[in-house]
Order: structure tokens, then sequence, then C-alpha cells
């Protein structure tokens, strides 16, 4: 997806939006589709979909890479594991892999006592998922065990070695599972003002970009639908403040282009950023904190994988990474724990693979070749669990300066007593899984992934940065929408929830701009 070129530098947009990704993109299109003149500023490159490759070292350009200090009782790993940059934003480099939030994890303190509500329930949004879904493109089962209501428009991608042993593993112990959604077409589609894109040819480098467009990524579905209706997108544009006038609004956006300060004026400003870079901004700006919430409750989704060695061969790196879907846990009968989560069969390209085994597993010398030398045997499984937000889990502003002569982001992140319960019933659960089908030199590694909270929505202007649409309370033509409003995490991977969120916070600014 290449930047465009209408050149409204010298007017006043309607709206600025920062960040081009799940957040960002399908505003930015439905903005620009209601007659609109839209600006997006992106913080990185335009990157051509051709030359994306399936090496990890050179796809590492999709990452984002600034430094991010990382503090706390369970520090988080930054780059791949959350975050991108270019048009597209992380999108450009996501799995793909694509449920649906839970209903009961907009109601979680409701239910359980822990955490917090949504302000809204899983009713109010799901219009928006079902859109979401329809317009990208999205292949599942025919039939969904847990939501029978569910129709996918594309078959499921033919699943790897991993998503088959942890099919049988799942009937062995009795679990319930299927493929997952995913956000891949399996069969060649006409995207409109994209073009054809090709279905999916199971390469399995779905982390390293998608080099056919069988991915559905803001780069080959909103974005090109934004530019046929004349939005504006400036790569390499690095937003560092805010100009405002005498009644606090803002007038213009500030941001560094090829080392030179430029400015955007504007009607209204959409960070879509993400957790760390929105609550970073408004942090160094002091803006839009009157709770006293930006930057807090900053939250992941609980990641602990499971590998094992298996006699014949996986090749891991072959197919679709993580197609086999189990959601059976979303609320298991023994839980010592709120909420739940997911599981699904992990397949993993080398250099990534070997690098979390080498920073969890402790092995060095002979035991860690033969354990390396054991990759096209391995198999693993994965799960994504609910993270309750913790106000000491926080993004705050280190004394390091950045390039751009911003302070660098320090991001704190402890587990709490329900994310360490929610790892071990997870842990014993995916060994005795693989020991069921006689996986050898079974692994647990704990981690985390995703980037979630630090913008809290709510109806207490008193509780949080923005009300459920996404509008600051303290400046009236300031939005957020990307992940960092969520007030809690679900278990879902949130790349569906930020993209339905996004279009609704787009209908309740065309009320109003």
């Amino acid at each position: 997806m290449q930047e465009t070129h209408n050149d409204f530098s010298q007017e006043t947009a309607d709206v600025v939006v920062i960040g081009t990704g799940a957040g960002g993109a399908p505003l930015i299109a439905r903005l620009a589709m209601a007659g609109r003149k839209v600006v997006a500023l992106e913080a990185g490159p335009s990157f051509n979909a051709r030359s994306h490759t399936p090496d990890e070292p050179t796809a590492q350009e999709l990452y984002w890479l600034h430094e991010r200090l990382s503090g706390g009782g369970t520090p988080q790993a930054f780059g791949g594991n959350n975050s991108g940059t270019g048009i597209g934003g992380s999108l450009l480099h996501y799995g793909a892999f694509l449920p649906r939030m839970d209903p009961r994890d907009y109601k979680l303190y409701s239910e359980s006592g822990k955490g917090v509500d949504w302000p809204f329930g899983a009713e109010e949004l799901q219009p928006y998922v079902e859109e979401v879904e329809r317009f990208i493109g999205v292949s599942g089962p025919a039939h969904y065990p847990w939501d029978k209501s569910r129709h996918y428009a594309y078959p499921p991608a033919a699943p790897n070695r991993a998503a088959l042993k942890m099919r049988q593993a799942c009937d062995n112990i009795g679990l319930r599972h299927a493929d997952g959604p995913l956000a891949v077409v399996t069969k060649d589609r006409d995207q409109p003002h994209f073009g054809r894109r090709g279905g999916c040819v199971n390469c399995g480098a779905c982390h390293q970009g998608c080099r056919n467009g069988a991915k559905s990524g803001a780069d080959n579905t909103y974005l090109p639908l934004a530019c046929a209706y004349g939005a504006e997108l400036r790569a390499g544009c690095m937003a560092t403040g805010f100009e405002r006038d005498s009644q606090g609004r803002i007038t213009a956006v500030i941001y560094i282009r090829n080392g030179r300060e430029e400015r955007q004026k504007c009607k209204a400003v959409v960070l879509s950023a993400g957790a760390v870079e929105t609550a970073r901004l408004l942090l160094n700006n002091g803006l839009a904190n009157s709770s006293g919430q930006v930057g807090r409750n900053y939250m992941t989704h609980v990641s602990t994988q499971v590998w094992g060695v298996f006699d014949e061969e996986t090749r891991p790196n072959k197919g679709y990474p993580s197609l086999t879907i189990s959601e059976d846990m979303l609320r298991p009968k023994d839980a010592d724990f709120a909420g739940g989560y997911l599981l699904q069969s992990l397949g993993m390209m080398p250099l990534t693979w070997a690098a979390n085994l080498v920073r969890a597993d402790g092995r060095r010398g002979d035991a860690l070749s033969k354990t390396l030398a054991a990759y096209n045997y391995s198999a693993g499984i994965g799960m994504h669990g609910e993270s309750l937000p913790r106000d000491e889990n926080r993004v705050t502003l280190s004394d390091e300066k950045d390039a751009f002569g911003l302070p660098k982001p320090r991001i704190d992140h402890t587990y709490g007593p329900n994310e360490e319960a929610m790892h071990r019933h997870a842990s014993r659960l995916m060994v005795k899984m693989w020991e069921s089908i006689g996986a050898k030199d079974i692994r647990v590694i704990s981690r985390a992934a995703h980037m979630i909270g630090t913008c809290r929505m709510g109806t207490d202007a008193g509780e949080a940065v923005v009300n459920p649409y996404g509008r600051s309370f303290d400046i009236d033509n300031l939005w957020i929408s990307d992940h960092s409003t969520f007030p809690s995490s679900g278990a879902a991977n949130p790349a569906l929830t930020i993209m339905a969120l996004a279009l609704r916070t787009a209908d309740a600014m065309l009320k109003v701009v």
C-alpha cells in the first residue's frame, strides 16, 4: 500500500488520524466515504506487498523497533510480538487469527466481581464485527461449535501438522475443536479499489507480510477504499505534538518528516497509534488526563506456549501457523481465576522459535544444540488468556530520549494472582494434551502477547479517558480509536474488536465533525 499525495498540507483537514492500522484504517475509510477531508499520518514507511519476504531478519522492517523500556515483575518483549510500523500498521505482520471476543468478557466484573465491565455489551458491537468480517474477508468452518449462528465467507485453510496434532490431543482428552476464524481468503478475491487478492498458498510466513494479499490487512482492504474517496496517507510522519486554541481544542498536529518539523491544521484528531504510543503522545503533551488514567491499566494476554517433539516430521514453518482453535476454556469449570482463555495450535518460523526457546528454556551447549536440531519434529499449543486491569501496570515517560527528542516509553508489567493461576491451569492442560499423543521433551514457555489498555473508555470522566465512543472527556475534538481504550483485555486476539470499534467511533464522529 503506497502513500497518497492529495496534499491537504496547506488546508485545514476535517480530521487528522495518527496511525493507519486496525484502529485507524476502518475509521479513515468511513470518514472519507462520507466526504470528510482526512489526512492520516503514519510513522513508518509504505511497503509494496510483493517486496515482503519470508526471511525473518529482513521482515523485521515491519516491526516497531524504536526502543521501549520494559520493567515490572513480568517484563514484556516488544517488536514483532505486538507492534508494527508502516502504512497498514501491525496488520502488516499480525498472524491473522481472528476470533470474536466472547460476550461474557464485556461483563467480567458483573460475572465475577473482578476486573471491570465495558460500558456496553457484545450486542452493541456485533453489527460492526460482522461488517468487518464481510468486508475484509474471513475464512472459517461451516459449523463453529461455540456459536452456531456464524457463517464465514471462505472455507478454512489446509491444516498443517501442528493443527492436526492439536486436534488429536483435543479428541483424546475430550475438548471440542474447530478450524479457527482467520483473516485470510482461501480463494482468489476481487477486493474493491484494490484488485485481485490471491488465495492463501499456505506458505506459513504470515508474520513476515503476505506477498499475494491473501491475508486481510488494512493495506489491501480499508486503506485502498479510503484513498479512492480522497483520503491522504502520509508515510514517514512521526507525530510529536499539537497546537491548541484558547478553548483548548486542537487546531493542528505537529509531526516530523525527513528530519523537519511540519504541521497539519485540522478540525479534529484521532489517535490510533496503539496502547503505548497513544499514551506516550498524550503524556508527553499533558493532554486528556484529568482522570489521571492515561497510561494506567496496561494489559497483555497471558500467552503461555507448550512445545513437544514427535517421532514424525511436523515441519512447523509450513502452512498457516495457528489453524486449530478451542474455546472450551473460556470459562473452565475448575478455574481458580476469573475469565478464561483460548487454545490454538502453533507452527512457527525457525528463528522466532529458536529465540523463544533460548529465552525461556535455559539450555546451553550440547543440550541446546540437540533441542534446536529437533525443530522439524516440533509442534506447539498456545493460549490467549484474560489479563485483569491493574493500576500499577502502566506506561510512563522515561528520562531517556529517542531520535525525535521524545521521552522513551517505560512499560511496567507484572502478572497478578489471576494471571499466574491462569498460566498454571493452562500449562497443566496443554502438557496433558501433548502427553496424550506421545510428545517428548515437553517444554512450557511463559510469555505475554499484545498491548491493551492505557486510555480506558467509560461513562465516568473521573475514571476514564474517553467516553464509550472514544471521544475525550477533556478535549471535545480529540478521539481515540485503538486498543488503548479497552477497559479489559478479553481473551480473543484484539484486531477484530479494534476494527469494529473503529467503525463505531467513525459513525459517532460523523454526527459532530
